[in-house]
């Protein structure tokens, strides 16, 4: 009588076959994924360059001139550490203070300092919006 027992389980070639196809799709994913956390944190500069040009705004109408000292609009100093310390926004201003422009720069060493593609974002008086380039303001 022949003792014919089953034996279960994965063989090593299914197995090595299973990681081969995990490792390429892994290999395709996470380039995709780190772009979409790089866009995804530049949502943060842009609301607050905004939030600070409307308080410029409102600095405007109780003074009838811009500041260019983010500690006036209630800030800690010359320039303003967004909360995820990624990026850091300062403002200019002209000689006379009728015009204004907010500048968000990515802070060197953070975790959006391989972003060349949006370095900087801009917001003036006008309320134009310009960037490094063209998409960091998703038009």
């Amino acid at each position: 009588m022949i003792n014919r027992t089953r034996k279960y389980g994965f063989t090593l070639i299914e197995v090595l076959i299973t990681v081969a196809i995990i490792g390429i799709l892994g290999a395709v994913a996470y380039p995709s994924y780190s772009s979409y956390v790089t866009k995804s944190k530049r949502a943060e500069p842009q609301k607050e360059l905004l939030e600070l040009a409307n308080l410029m705004e409102q600095y405007f109408i109780d003074h009838r001139e811009y500041t260019d000292k983010l500690s006036e609009l209630g800030g800690s100093g010359d320039s303003y550490l967004t909360e995820s310390g990624n990026y850091t926004i300062s403002a200019t201003t002209n000689a006379n203070g009728s015009t204004f422009t907010l500048t968000a720069t990515v802070k060197s060493g953070s975790s959006q300092s391989g972003d060349s593609e949006c370095a900087t974002m801009s917001v003036d008086h006008v309320g134009q919006k310009t960037a490094t380039s063209a998409n960091c303001w998703g038009t």
